[in-house]
């Protein structure tokens, strides 16, 4: 009978066993197919951003004319400067190198191989540096976006000529370039020096960097404080009855409320009622303070109730009052879950865009913002801003700033990770 009883224990050990290897073998599985989408995706990204990082760039020896920006007594004037045509002194350079365009219609077809930013380049260069006037200067300047895409293999030349944005002529012409060493590839630092731009080769990630920066600031000012304190309040001052439990119940919706609620609530309180500044990093910031207070207050609470009583009860012991206790000995204890899901709730504010876009800050703004009242666009709204662009180069630029994006979000998942284990180490 013994051994009957020792073979059945046997059989359902096997068998509880086998389902233990069986959920393991599963939960590996998972955890290696989200591994796998997350390879793809990442790497879809970066085979369509990565090539932003280098420009196409044509080198030209063009003359500017003295008379072009210096007065009769030799200073610069600002009219002159303007009434200057910088462009049509950039084409004419360009032109020398293909003496064989007649006619307006292939002389403007030169023109195009270049950006149409390009004059307003060599403008500020010579402003910053007079003594380039009257002599011959090589300069490299930016291509158009169709040429740098051609150049980098992202445009199909099998289709027809007139389904092209550049003719067979305007590829030979670049292909000649190429060949003779005027027209090469650069690291392209205005992607991380400028602002948006109409035109791709001259857009940048500064502007929607700063602003970004800045709604995270104003975020963090007004929701950290904020939600220590009532996280403090609902654990220790608070009294249970129905008001607690209807505060508590309301802070665990708002967790979940879709955020183009709150930038909806932002449209209606901080810009039509208090008549706010649309699209600055300051009404951002507070919209994302809105959205990201009840995530922080959850994750401040738990981390409150996970310190020991006996560190309470023992400052309560020796004298301290309520607030001492909460502030001096519970809270040092508490912070690094407060750090983590503070770092946590920031990470997932400075990826929306959806309460930006409502108050504003969907604007192109060409100009880095220099104070948190200054019209502005965060990173999230510039890929999507570029992402709804029609041309290719702006996709491009779109995943390039995807991957700097899930980059800053990994570096601060990981500073909330470091961060909790010095204090952990600390305490």
């Amino acid at each position: 009978m013994r051994q009957h009883y020792t073979a059945i224990i046997a059989k359902s050990l096997q068998a509880r066993h086998r389902r233990e290897r069986g959920l393991k073998y599963l939960g590996l599985i998972s955890i290696l197919f989200g591994f796998a989408f997350l390879l793809i995706l990442l790497g879809n990204i970066a085979s369509n951003g990565l090539s932003a990082l280098w420009q196409s760039h044509i080198q030209l020896e063009v003359t500017v004319p003295a008379d072009a920006v210096l007065d009769e007594h030799g200073a610069i004037s600002e009219d002159m400067v303007f009434e200057t045509n910088w462009n049509g002194i950039v084409q004419k350079s360009l032109r020398t190198e293909f003496p064989d365009a007649k006619g307006m219609r292939a002389r403007r077809a030169v023109g195009k191989l270049v950006s149409a930013n390009a004059g307003f380049w060599l403008k500020e260069k010579i402003l910053a540096n007079p003594e380039l006037l009257d002599s011959p200067q090589k300069f490299w300047f930016k291509t158009s976006d169709e040429v740098d895409q051609y150049i980098k293999g992202h445009m199909d030349i099998s289709v027809p000529e007139s389904d092209r944005r550049l003719s067979d002529q305007q590829l030979a012409w670049a292909d000649t370039l190429v060949e003779q060493g005027l027209l090469e590839r650069h690291f392209n630092t205005t992607f991380f020096t400028q602002a948006d731009s109409r035109e791709p080769e001259s857009a940048g990630i500064l502007g929607a960097v700063v602003g970004s920066a800045m709604a995270m600031l104003v975020t963090l000012v007004l929701a950290l404080p904020l939600a220590v304190m009532s996280a403090i309040y609902l654990e220790y001052f608070a009294k249970p009855g129905r008001m607690t439990d209807f505060i508590e119940v309301n802070i665990n919706n708002l967790a979940a409320v879709p955020s183009i609620v709150f930038g909806l609530l932002g449209l209606t309180v901080f810009l039509n009622f208090f008549n706010m500044p649309r699209s600055a990093p300051l009404v951002g910031g507070m919209v994302l303070s809105l959205m990201t207070l009840p995530t922080i207050i959850i994750a401040a609470r738990a981390s409150i109730r996970a310190v020991p009583p006996s560190i309470r009860d023992a400052a309560l012991g020796l004298g301290a009052s309520k607030m001492q206790a909460a502030l001096d000995h519970v809270l040092p204890m508490a912070m690094p879950g407060i750090l983590t899901g503070t770092i946590i709730g920031m990470a997932q504010a400075l990826g929306e865009s959806a309460p930006l876009l409502m108050i504003g800050m969907v604007a192109f703004v060409v100009d880095v913002p220099a104070a948190i009242t200054d019209p502005a666009t965060a990173l999230p709204v510039q890929i999507y801003i570029w992402s709804d662009s029609a041309e290719r180069a702006f996709y491009e630029k779109a995943s390039l700033a995807i991957l700097f994006l899930v980059a800053f979000l990994i570096l601060m998942n990981m500073a909330a990770v470091l961060l909790r284990r010095r204090f952990e180490r600390h305490h």
